[in-house]
């Protein structure tokens, strides 16, 4: 039998107090029951995960509010190369100690991305941790039935285009790690490459377009370089690449210039959380075009190409870059 009056657990004294408030759809139940009821609607449910590990993907000093939106953001940017509207999230979040200001910043930012993105908390669950803090969630997106865009499909003869910028955030990571980036002397400049490390910028407003023009996508985690070959091995083709037409922005360019930074930290480095695509050489105005309409710049870059080799990438005059290392991995 239940004591009615006994106090609340801990966990359940931290779950009330600082995720309670986020979790406004009603098929979260309050945070009170084992588990959230999620409606369906007609539409096909996309789910992903991500988990961000301090030391790996957040640095210990990090502001919380920061950590709390990247963790949701790198979920987000998934289910925009997948063409998804946000739905609702699950939180499992690891924890060496109760840290009130901590979480209370941490609870803010996340609150805030929530209701920016109209992606509710859902559910998840709270531990212990001797270890490195950690931030496992589980995001859920709509698309109309059968309209999920896949790694696969992408053909000979399509474009290969990508949003935004490319660079930034691993450049932010090096500043914060006291590499040759952080001799930078523009403190906006520096600002704003550490603002693309910690707080991605998802691509939701693209949902649509790349779900009605995109033969294939997936969002750059990992590095350019090594999630397009993900992409063409899926959709066995190559491609071939203008690094020139490499979009980026004027502080990245004038490092790459400068040669503080170089091509493969660029196209290698990841957390640029973009979204590449292929997209048929008649739709790319079209496409183009939407992606104006939605506020997110696109470029394309190069071309998908018959064969399975991993994919080239060109210099100015059209020689091959050799690239010792495709991207990120954590093995």
């Amino acid at each position: 039998m239940t004591d009615h009056k006994q106090p609340p657990s801990g966990e359940d004294s931290l779950i009330a107090r600082y995720f309670r408030p986020l979790a406004t759809d009603p098929g979260a139940f309050n945070l009170a029951d084992d588990a959230a009821l999620f409606k369906p609607s007609g539409d096909d449910i996309v789910v992903t995960t991500d988990a961000i590990v301090e030391g790996v993907h957040f640095l210990a000093d990090d502001p919380p509010d920061t950590v709390a939106r990247k963790a949701l953001r790198v979920n987000l940017s998934d289910l925009a190369a997948k063409g998804a509207t946000p739905a609702g999230f699950v939180l499992t979040i690891a924890l060496r100690a109760v840290d009130d200001a901590w979480l209370t910043l941490f609870a803010r930012g996340l609150g805030s991305d929530a209701g920016l993105f109209g992606c509710p908390l859902l559910g998840g669950d709270t531990v212990s941790t001797p270890g490195p803090v950690m931030i496992s969630i589980a995001a859920f997106g709509r698309v109309p039935a059968g309209k999920m865009v896949h790694r696969s499909g992408a053909k000979p003869g399509d474009r290969v285009v990508v949003t935004g910028t490319i660079g930034d955030a691993t450049l932010g990571l090096d500043i914060l790690k006291g590499g040759a980036a952080a001799a930078l002397a523009d403190a906006g400049a520096k600002a704003m490459l550490i603002g693309r490390y910690r707080v991605p910028q998802p691509r939701n407003a693209l949902a649509k377009a790349v779900r009605d023009h995109a033969h294939a996508a997936i969002d750059v985690s990992d590095g350019l370089a090594g999630d397009l070959a993900k992409l063409c091995r899926v959709s066995g083709v190559s491609a071939a690449i203008d690094a020139p037409s490499i979009p980026l922005s004027a502080t990245a360019a004038a490092l790459l210039a400068g040669g503080t930074a170089g091509i493969e930290t660029i196209v290698s480095g990841g957390d640029d959380y973009e979204i590449l695509c292929a997209i048929p050489e008649d739709g790319f105005e079209v496409f183009a075009h939407a992606a104006g309409h939605a506020g997110v710049s696109v470029t394309s870059i190069g071309t998908f190409i018959a064969g399975s080799p991993v994919p080239r990438f060109l210099d100015a005059q059209g020689r091959e870059i050799a690239l010792p290392r495709l991207s990120y991995s954590h093995f």
